[in-house]
């Protein structure tokens, strides 16, 4: 009698700490990984160095990590040369802990650097023709100053004082997310950590979720129990009740929710970087026919989309499975867009795959294993006002998509019902 094949092992979620008793997140196996997909895609383009001052970018090639406040204020940014270490320009007192505690980046190679606080500092200051001169340097000690330097984002005054000073400067963005589109076991692990702690917070939220509780009050339990789960950022938790439903406002209030409400949540944030985008809908003490419908409808369409995914498949054939605008009630796919959709996750929100009928057509792109995205569907329902939002997590392997977003969501839950 033949032997059957073992089944294949869960994605692992091990324990948070360090332990010597089990294999989790190997940290310097994925700085290495990390780096290796940079400088790969550095080798592969036309640039001598990229110059990164995208956030997540930055913590891809260095490892190194400010708190969110200085994320949107464009100070931290990072140099990679072809066949060299990175360098690092940091906030203040971050490069002496860096030196400190980040081994893995020559001390050398950590810069204070200061740009002027999105023009907070007016640019004749001379802190942008500082920090260029100063990278010109660097890149002429490495003979590389005369090739194209590739930028992720930038502020006008920074590009125009490169071009001023020579540089031929070109788009980075998209080599950068080139290389952060396959994902490792390590990455995934850490994925698969963070969504376990929406996991949890969605049981809290089934428990709170009562006729006279806000929608802020939501918000504010989410963000206090991912915290204590060990979260590094909660981005953003949208919070929609009620009337609030349709259209999908993608915010929160401080409305109250009522008897027999629909309301859907998102819980957005990261674990060691890497984020959770993971919807989930309700009812509140009872649901009409009409709001179980439209749950049915939007599951519908979820379930036919993550059938379809599969190494080797195009996005158009998977956006082809979502509604159409029109269908939905809207104009144009534009004005849609966002609702029925697909986006890769990372240490971005939103990273390659993007999927839906708005881009897939015109360009599509293949499925590959490795990648790791969200999915999202969202239906309106008859009664005007109702609307079922539900978004799954799902880790391309060989064998097709697993999902790693766990909370129960095949049937609409009623919440504490009456």
């Amino acid at each position: 009698m033949a032997v059957p094949s073992p089944a294949p092992r869960p994605l692992l979620t091990p324990g948070q700490m360090g332990v010597d008793y089990e294999t989790r997140v190997d940290f310097s196996r994925l700085r290495d990984y990390r780096l290796e997909r940079a400088q790969a895609a550095l080798e592969a383009s036309e640039c001598g160095a990229f110059l990164l001052f995208d956030f997540y970018n930055i913590r891809y090639t260095t490892s190194s990590w400010v708190g969110g406040a200085l994320g949107d204020k464009m100070i931290r940014y990072a140099l990679l040369t072809r066949g060299g270490e990175p360098h690092l320009w940091d906030f203040g007192s971050a490069v002496k802990h860096h030196q400190l505690y980040s081994p893995w980046l020559p001390q050398e190679h950590n810069h204070p650097g200061f740009l002027g606080f999105r023009g907070a500092v007016a640019p004749s200051a001379g802190l942008m023709v500082d920090a260029v001169t100063q990278i010109k340097g660097i890149l002429t000690d490495l003979g590389l100053a005369n090739a194209p330097v590739g930028i992720d984002i930038v502020e006008p005054p920074f590009l125009f004082e490169m071009q001023r000073q020579g540089f031929t400067v070109v788009d980075a963005q998209q080599h950068m997310l080139d290389a952060r589109e396959i994902k490792s076991a390590d990455e995934i692990m850490l994925m698969n950590q963070a969504a376990a702690m929406v996991d949890g917070v969605y049981t809290d939220i089934v428990e709170a979720l009562k006729p006279g509780v806000r929608e802020s009050e939501i918000v504010a339990l989410a963000a206090k129990k991912l915290y204590e789960y060990g979260s590094d950022q909660v981005e953003a938790i949208n919070a929609i009740s009620g009337e609030r439903c349709n259209p999908h406002p993608h915010n929160f209030t401080d409305r109250i929710i009522r008897p027999g409400d629909q309301a859907f949540f998102d819980i957005i944030h990261s674990f060691n970087g890497y984020r959770t985008c993971y919807y989930r809908t309700f009812n509140v003490g009872s649901a009409t026919g009409a709001q179980r419908a439209a749950y049915s409808r939007a599951r519908e369409w979820m379930d036919n989309a993550i059938s379809a995914i599969k190494p080797g498949v195009g996005s158009d054939e998977i956006a082809g499975l979502f509604p159409t605008a029109e269908s939905l009630g809207f104009d144009d796919e534009l004005s849609a867009f966002g609702l029925q959709f697909c986006h890769g996750l990372g240490l971005g929100l939103h990273e390659r795959p993007i999927i839906s009928r708005l881009n897939s057509y015109r360009e599509p792109v293949e499925i590959k294993t490795g990648m790791v995205f969200a999915v999202e569907t969202y239906c309106p329902a008859s009664d005007g006002y109702s609307a079922a939002r539900i978004e799954e997590e799902v880790v391309i392997t060989n064998d097709g998509p697993v999902v790693i977003t766990k909370y129960p969501a095949q049937d609409l839950m009623v919440a504490n019902a009456f």
